[in-house]
């Protein structure tokens, strides 16, 4: 592509302009404008998915001490010797792989809940299609173009992407760390997403590092697109900034990609991101064979991977807690299937269906819901655990009482039909409130015209009704006028702002109707 028609194909709305010396941007996202708009809201609750890739053996995970006997009998060749089981407090029946100490020390100090037999009716074994199912929230015989985190964020933000980023929301929607988009994200018309695909890459954007480009006519191009690249991608500087806000965090356990991607995430959230969801994941939980070492079962490939999972969740738990943000975040691990009761000759386990998932955080309801799975006599290779919960009964939860989406929506938009609701978060928290603030980011409620001016502006408003407050701050944030403060109907409105021999610069309209505010940027030239 040639350079000019390279700048033809960039989105323009995000490359700086100059006026004057004054720097412009086509979208509000500075912190003056947040904070006039008052955007910067405390309430705004985040979800950090942590997806094991592969069908997580949930025998093994969460164990049923008081089906013990049973599971003896049916995967001898994997099962952890009891005596390894590590104990939960309140609960005498069930226990936690020995290498989930990081969880069970959670546990015991209430900031885990433990959700037994999750699953879905009609289980599919294929891992790309049960994570379909899983991603999307579809029946296992329907399919469905669109993820369950689209399908929300689409009704947090219904106007994404058009007038993104703003004052409102001036962040990514959501964030996929460690690889590329999951179709979780995806929305009715659009990914509601961005991808780090690598935390390589995400350390170099914050250092500024760059790997260099060839010393050839090729390499300059290179050099070139990359240049275009960083101007015209919307997010890359607040996410920039929000790393470089947080020059300390907890420690994470080396060697460990999941607490890699666990860094990120609580460094983000700790440096200001609004971000909604962040999605996280670990492979290699496909264990058909040497899912143990025969002569010790607490050791070998499953305990490793679970070792991870519990190492980089307790960090990332703690440097979130340090980091002052723990309050607003709950964690979720899920697998797109469990294994089978019975263990095969290869001291493996084979494609599942329910198995038992971690919710985490400081305002989950801790314990552990549901009973232990009862290991039945005479079950056979072909036998799986039964679901006593469906996988969307638990994002049904998650939306209600931690995003505060309202039941009539879950149901008819976002899950499309009727799931239980499930006592897992603290919803004492939940306000509306923000989800109306957050449905009119997009939506231009206050412009003004011409801009820039000289003498004589107009502002055109957008009301809903009631107390309508019109103001006018210069760059500093100091208030130099009100032009509305009153009760209105319901419309749209027209106010002159006069050049008082106010000095050529930077200057903010600001809009207050109910829990709504808005800012938009104007300019007096000379």
């Amino acid at each position: 592509m040639k350079r000019r028609d390279f700048l033809k194909a960039a989105p323009v709305a995000v490359l700086p302009a100059f006026l004057n010396g004054i720097t412009l941007n086509a979208y509000g996202s500075s912190p003056m404008l947040s904070a006039l708009a008052g955007a910067d809201a405390d309430t705004d609750h985040v979800l950090v998915l942590i997806q094991l890739n592969g069908g997580n053996d949930g025998l093994n995970t969460v164990i049923p001490l008081d089906q013990y006997s049973k599971l003896s009998a049916y995967r001898n060749n994997v099962l952890i010797n009891s005596p390894k089981v590590l104990p939960l407090n309140g609960y005498t029946n069930t226990g936690l792989h020995p290498s989930l100490t990081g969880i069970q020390q959670m546990f015991n100090n209430g900031k885990v809940r433990i959700v037994q037999n999750v699953g879905y009716p009609n289980p599919n074994f294929s891992h790309f299609r049960s994570t379909d199912i899983w991603t999307s929230a579809s029946d296992s015989n329907q399919t469905l173009t669109s993820g369950w985190a689209g399908r929300y964020l689409n009704y947090e933000y219904p106007n994404f992407p058009n007038g993104y980023p703003n004052s409102t929301m001036p962040d990514p929607l959501a964030i996929q760390v460690g690889s590329f988009l999951s179709p979780v994200f995806q929305g009715p018309t659009v990914n509601m997403a961005m991808a780090i695909s690598d935390p390589t890459n995400f350390y170099n954007l914050v250092n500024g590092i760059q790997d260099p480009a060839p010393a050839t006519p090729a390499g300059k191009e290179l050099t070139y697109v990359r240049t275009i690249a960083n101007q015209t991608n919307q997010f890359a500087t607040v996410v920039k900034n929000a790393a470089n806000a947080v020059t300390t965090q907890g420690v994470y356990p080396s060697n460990n990609d999941l607490a890699d991607q666990l860094k990120i995430v609580a460094r983000l959230i700790g440096g200001g991101l609004r971000t909604r969801v962040y999605m996280v994941s670990l492979g290699g939980f496909d264990t058909h064979a040497n899912q143990v070492v025969s002569s010790a079962t607490d050791t070998g490939a499953h305990a490793d991977l679970l070792t991870k999972v519990s190492q980089a969740v307790k960090a990332f738990q703690d440097d979130l807690q340090g980091l002052g943000v723990a309050e607003r975040v709950v964690g979720m691990t899920f697998s797109e299937f469990g294994r089978r009761i019975v263990s095969n000759f290869s001291s493996g386990t084979d494609h599942g269906a329910s198995a038992p998932l971690f919710i985490f955080g400081n305002k989950v309801i801790p314990g552990i819901l549901g009973d232990n799975p009862v290991i039945a006599s005479g079950t056979t290779v072909n036998d799986n655990l039964a679901m006593q919960y469906d996988f969307r009964s638990v994002y049904t939860s998650l939306l209600q009482d931690w995003f505060c989406v309202p039941p009539s929506t879950v149901d008819a938009t976002i899950m499309l039909k009727n799931f239980q609701a499930l006592p897992l978060v603290d919803a004492q928290g939940c306000t509306t409130a923000i989800h109306e603030i957050n449905s009119k980011a997009g939506i231009n409620l206050i412009r003004n015209y011409p801009n820039p001016f000289v003498e004589k502006t107009k502002i055109e408003f957008t009301t809903g009704g009631g107390h309508t407050l019109v103001q006018v701050f210069n760059g500093e944030g100091r208030l130099i006028k009100n032009l509305i403060d009153q009760e209105m109907t319901q419309g749209n409105y027209v106010v002159d702002f006069y050049n008082e021999e106010y000095a050529p610069a930077l200057y903010y309209a600001r809009l207050q109707n109910g829990v709504i505010a808005q800012v938009a940027s104007m300019v007096i030239a000379r």
